[in-house]
């Protein structure tokens, strides 16, 4: 019987499996006027009245840019093998632009040292969101000299921490960069033109490209470059075709937009015919597709929820239930047509259903889509509404589930031939949630907003054993 229909069963990992938590930036450091630090759009954004919920802002965080040192004895503590962490671009270029800043880069090299001397492997993710504002003004993503700004600042950054980071990504997430920035604008920069984020989309694709030659030009070969895409689980409503077409195009958009260009050096002929009414792609310029298709050493997956569509009359008003924030605008450019359900299941407090499967099935999709190419879960948690109770103590044994179920899937996907070789738990620690503000709270790690003091909950000594011993407590051993 498969250990995730009995959790009797101890379900047991390999033993070079990585066991890592994850954060970036602009949602922890705080310090955002320090050291020569310039705003970013996510400053800008979250400063924007109505932007955020309650106005909140990235300015303080939970102030790990001053409480690095504490944060890692407690992932040391906790028995973490890896962390993953984003490099804030306007903290070490300020402009997006020329030479580096080295007061920004000291603080990566402070917080570098301090994890690998407590034996903690450091995986750097160069670009999580945080764009530096000087570039957005001279046109951001959809802008093609944006992409070649960001190798620059790759090979600063590649240069300053290649001899002792052996794990980079270039990219996280750069469907939410586009859709979510450029079509919906409910992330920063908060623009809402759908050719704008086409655009942005061909140029994150070329930024990544470029980083990832850029890295490999300074760095020692052995290095690894991946990037962490979160590729969704599109499946149609029915099997009637129109559903399922509807299903096809929402993975061209979700999907097949970054990995066809870098894992195929191609993109969807489906996804240009489905596009034809907003652009016409002229922006792909002769070599950018070569470019783009850099081989990578890992790739990253980050998994949430599945997606449940349905074809729907472009006319009407239609169902957009994709768990992407609400905004009048669509972040699926061209698919005006297609309606988002809400899966069945329980939920987390984002709204997102819980459904493992769906990770087991994304895993095994680039299993078969990039053969021999070393998987990584770079991103899988739950937001839930977590107290201190009267002891002292954040129980949460709905996360404690939600990874056992999660993790079980990673586990059953290794049994049946993926090489997944580590997973980040996304979060460390509660912090700053997009335009969430700090409601939704997605860390193992409880952070008192109004003291910045850490309570681990009971899924961090829950996933603090399971990365010390390889296999997942019981659910109920909290």
């Amino acid at each position: 019987m498969p250990d995730s229909e009995n959790p009797a069963t101890a379900v047991t990992f390999p033993p070079a499996f990585l066991w890592g938590a994850a954060t970036s930036a602009y949602q922890i450091e705080g310090a955002v006027r320090e050291d020569g630090r310039t705003p970013s759009i996510w400053d800008t954004f979250s400063h924007t009245p109505g932007k955020t919920a309650g106005g909140e802002t990235g300015d303080i965080a939970v102030d790990h840019y001053h409480r690095y040192r504490d944060d890692v004895a407690l992932m040391a503590e906790l028995g973490l093998g890896a962390y993953r962490f984003s490099i804030s671009w306007s903290r070490v270029q300020p402009t997006g632009r020329g030479p580096a800043v080295q007061k920004g880069l000291d603080f990566y090299r402070r917080l570098v040292d301090e994890l690998l001397a407590r034996d903690i492997k450091p995986a750097v993710t160069l670009y999580h969101w945080d764009l530096p504002q000087e570039l957005e003004d001279a046109g951001g993503w959809p802008e093609r000299d944006t992409a070649y700004r960001f190798a620059e600042y790759a090979q600063i950054v590649g240069e300053a921490l290649g001899d002792r980071v052996e794990q980079w990504i270039t990219l996280n997430e750069p469907w939410c960069s586009a859709f979510l920035g450029y079509a919906s604008g409910v992330h920063a920069p908060g623009r809402t033109d759908p050719a704008a984020s086409l655009r942005a989309a061909h140029h994150l694709n070329l930024a990544h490209g470029l980083g990832a030659s850029a890295l490999r030009s300074v760095m020692p070969a052995r290095n690894t470059v991946a990037v962490s895409l979160n590729s969704s689980v599109v499946r149609p409503l029915s099997q009637d075709p129109a559903d399922l077409a509807a299903a096809a195009r929402i993975d061209d958009l979700a999907n097949g937009v970054f990995h066809g260009p870098m894992l195929h050096g191609a993109y969807p002929e489906s996804l240009y015919v489905a596009t034809a009414g907003l652009t016409d792609w002229d922006y792909v310029l002769d070599g950018d597709l070569e470019l783009i298709n850099q081989p990578l050493d890992a790739l990253g997956l980050n998994y949430y929820t599945p997606a449940l569509v349905s074809a729907a009359d472009a006319s009407a008003e239609v169902p957009r239930a994709d768990g992407h924030g609400a905004s009048d605008h669509s972040p699926w450019p061209g698919a005006d047509d297609v309606a988002f359900h809400q899966t069945p299941g329980d939920r987390t407090e984002m709204g997102w259903t819980i459904d493992p499967t769906g990770l087991h099935e994304l895993i095994m999709r680039y299993t078969r889509e990039a053969p021999g190419l070393p998987l990584y879960i770079t991103e899988n948690g739950a937001a839930y509404d977590d107290k201190i109770d009267s002891d002292g103590r954040v129980h949460d044994p709905e996360r404690v589930a939600y990874l056992h179920g999660h993790l079980s899937a990673v586990r059953r996907a290794i049994a049946d031939g993926a090489d997944v070789r580590g997973y980040y738990l996304w979060s460390l620690m509660d912090n700053f949630e997009w335009s969430y503000g700090y409601g939704k709270r997605f860390g193992a790690v409880y952070v008192d907003y109004a003291t910045l003091e850490r309570t681990p909950k009971t899924s961090a000594r829950w996933y603090g054993r399971a990365a010390r011993t390889g296999a997942l407590p019981e659910v109920e051993a909290v």
